[in-house]
């Protein structure tokens, strides 16, 4: 199976391309970029098929990442799959953000646990166990106090990869001779990691992908604040 994986969930736009049955990456790009993902996402989407010599017509399944994220991002990443998979027919797969940050380092033998920015003193984290680049998830993906994840952590690992756009601060705050941190080129979102992710899962038709936030969008928390002001 051929699989386009996508992630647009955080400053990196990535776009990959994934033989499931060789287990072969055919092409990746990713850009750190100060643009919008809707300036840079199609125009990566083409030139790294072209890269691969394939074109939309020979992909099966296009993955993406579906949160949690960016929300702007998240929203421009998943009308681009749908818009894809709709013009061309293939099927789609929407890929927790957070478990593809983890597929990122399968090769790590052991607890990996990603850690993104969520706001304040949380974040949006979730505990993985790979071996033999298996992966078997050990805590659901949530949002959390990061102390209450240390603590997590120190009572159930010897050994963790941190990794996310947290990972660093995470490492710096508490200092613990069990923490790592993932290196540069495996620490932040990839879309090679959508597709590792996404090879084994089932896929659908692209009018049931949807957005997985994590938590309430600006508007849902004004109309809150709104409705209780009333």
């Amino acid at each position: 199976m051929l699989i386009l994986g996508i992630d647009t969930s955080g400053k990196t736009a990535s776009v990959a391309v994934y033989d499931s049955e060789k287990k072969i990456f055919l092409a990746d790009s990713s850009i750190y970029t100060s643009l919008t993902h809707s300036q840079v996402i199609m125009p990566l989407c083409k030139e790294t098929l072209e890269k691969a010599g394939k074109s939309l017509n020979d992909i099966d399944s296009i993955a993406v990442a579906n949160g949690p994220g960016s929300y702007t991002g998240l929203r421009i990443g998943i009308a681009s799959v749908k818009a894809m998979s709709f013009g061309s027919g293939c099927t789609v797969c929407g890929v927790s953000t957070l478990e593809s940050l983890a597929y990122n380092n399968t090769a790590f033998q052991g607890i990996v646990c990603p850690v993104m920015k969520a706001r304040g003193n949380l974040v949006y984290t979730a505990v993985y166990y790979f071996k033999n680049f298996v992966c078997e998830c050990i805590m659901n993906e949530k949002i959390m106090p990061s102390d209450e994840l240390a603590e997590f952590l120190s009572f159930n690992a010897e050994k963790v990869l941190l990794c996310g756009d947290g990972a660093e601060e995470f490492f710096s705050q508490y200092k613990s001779e069990i923490f790592l941190v993932a290196p540069p080129n495996t620490r932040l979102q990839n879309a090679c990691g959508v597709c590792l992710a996404s090879a084994e899962k089932q896929k659908i038709s692209p009018e049931l992908l949807e957005v997985s936030y994590m938590q309430k969008v600006k508007a849902e928390k004004d109309l809150e604040k709104h409705s209780q002001n009333d």
